[in-house]
């Protein structure tokens, strides 16, 4: 029996010992990478940094970054200056929010910006950043750019697809217009984020493989972060810390994996099946397999699913929340409302719909879609970009492998540069064509070698969807609604709507009788 108590006291000795040990170590590591952090940071403020607030060691400013990002970004510029320097952990951070500051970082510096950082999750969710949006600046992205510019967003290219996206308009104007009450005199309840939100999807995927989006593509529509805690902090991987969180992003990009490959199969069936695809009628990824076909060996599947995956997910999601935001502004200030309509009226013959070719003609209608983007522009740090060596800028020592956020939404909402920044003011963009903008002043797609190739593609469908639901039917708010909720949720990478948008809706027949109810 003592034998028994010694033995379970010394367990109980060898327990503590080796506790302490472990705590020790991990007190000893810490403090060593606070010493080197300090010993980095110092060296690199006596090269001139950015301004910079006070920083926790080790953690560095990652208590000030808080969603909504773009927010507090802009809080802490309005205190340091339009160009700042932050980090967490390990990452280091510029902010730039002045159109002048802005455009130095891309174009006197544009292609040492012109890389991505590197994450966990987007080297698990895009291939191993081999996707137009994440790859490496080179050779390798140049082929992406090209191969997408030449196939997807080519006028071409959009004019063979605009096809599709009026007949997926046009059977969504059938559907409100069956679900309308007989009495043309009273007004239908309608949950306009659930009805832009199907219309987005189905267009998107019918562009991309001929198909309507099916409930197994709902894996693109999973939230994830760009980065994560493992990105600042890479200890928290190598002590097992976040392994459930890599895991979850294996699973994830294995099922969005599965489904993009079912796709590419199944396109792939169609143009073997069939004599070949009327490349007038061919879709994103029947275009990119006979891509393929000229070079196998270079254009692999993987290559085709990367390109597919950013249509179903940035693609989609930033269409879908401009298109909430424009009817959730346009139902807010219904005398603009009433003048877009007005200009529909005059420049579109009776019962014919709006078509692609009509948008020139609708210059109001375009100056409401750049004022939503203003207001609510759809990425508003756009996709953050990566210094590949040491440069300058602003007069500050910009140091390599420092990630860069262009705060959009902050340059949007200065009143140095937009009268009444906070308002809405469709008129300030009048005489500027459909989809230019004002230089650095105006970045909804950013600018430079890594600006949004779909900013074409995304103005005329944005003009499309608009002006079909003002030509087809008036709308107004809730009943008990004295202004529409605009209030904003903080999301990974666009500004989400806070809650759903909800109007009501009544057909306007003479317009409305262009289309046929089967």
């Amino acid at each position: 029996m003592k034998l028994n108590a010694l033995a379970m006291f010394f367990m109980i000795m060898d327990y503590y010992y080796f506790l302490r040990c472990t705590l020790l170590f991990f007190f000893f590591f810490f403090i060593s990478i606070f010493l080197i952090t300090t010993a980095k940071y110092q060296k690199l403020r006596s090269r001139s940094l950015p301004p910079s607030p006070p920083a926790i060691p080790i953690l560095g400013h990652i208590h000030l970054l808080k969603h909504p990002l773009h927010r507090s970004l802009k809080s802490i510029s309005d205190n340091y200056g339009p160009i700042v320097y932050l980090r967490s952990g390990v990452r280091r951070i510029l902010v730039v929010s002045s159109p002048e500051i802005a455009e130095e970082c891309l174009t006197k510096n544009d292609i040492i910006f012109a890389n991505r950082p590197n994450s966990a999750a987007t080297k698990s969710l895009s291939y191993n950043n081999t996707t137009i949006g994440f790859a490496p600046y080179g050779d390798y992205w140049r082929n992406l750019r090209r191969v997408t510019s030449t196939n997807i967003f080519s006028p071409l290219s959009l004019q063979n697809s605009s096809s599709i996206r009026v007949e997926e308009i046009r059977l969504t104007v059938k559907k409100l217009l069956k679900s309308a009450e007989s009495d043309s005199e009273k007004w239908t309840e309608l949950d306009l984020s659930c009805l832009l939100k199907e219309l987005v999807h189905n267009t998107i995927m019918r562009m991309t493989c001929g198909k309507n989006w099916s409930k197994s593509a709902d894996v693109f529509q999973q939230v994830i972060p760009l980065t994560n805690n493992v990105d600042s902090f890479p200890i928290l991987k190598w002590i097992g810390f976040v392994g459930g969180t890599l895991k979850k992003l294996k699973k994830l990009q294995s099922e969005r994996d599965r489904v993009l490959q079912d796709i590419v199969d199944d396109c792939r069936r169609r143009n073997n099946g069939g004599g070949g695809v009327d490349k007038r009628k061919r879709t994103v990824v029947e275009a990119l397999l006979g891509v393929q076909e000229a070079e196998p060996e270079y254009y692999t599947d993987d290559i085709i699913k990367g390109l597919a995956s950013v249509m179903f997910t940035a693609g989609a999601d930033t269409t879908n929340v401009t298109m909430q935001w424009a009817m959730s502004l346009l139902l807010d200030h219904p005398e603009v409302l009433a003048k877009a309509k007005k200009e529909l009226e005059n420049k579109i013959p009776q019962g014919h719909l709006i078509e692609d070719d009509d948008l020139p003609k609708l210059p109001y209608l375009s100056s409401i879609i750049n004022e939503t983007l203003r207001l609510f522009p759809a990425v508003p740090l756009l996709l953050p970009h990566f210094s590949s060596e040491d440069c300058t800028v602003s007069g500050y020592t910009v140091p390599k492998n420092t990630t860069l956020f262009v705060n959009v939404w902050a340059i949007h909402m200065d009143p140095n540069i937009w009268e009444e920044p906070t308002k809405f003011k469709p008129e300030r963009f009048e005489g500027i064509e459909l989809g230019n903008d004002k230089g650095f002043k105006f970045l909804p797609f950013g600018k430079g070698r890594r600006a949004c190739p779909g900013n074409t593609l995304a103005m005329r469908y944005l003009g499309l969807v608009l002006g079909t639901l003002i030509q087809c039917f008036d709308w107004k708010r809730l009943g008990d609604e004295t202004h529409v909720d605009l209030e904003e949720k903080g999301g990974v990478l666009t500004i989400q709507k806070a809650k759903p948008l909800k109007a009501l809706y009544k057909p306007r027949f003479s317009a409305a009788n262009g289309v046929s109810i089967d």
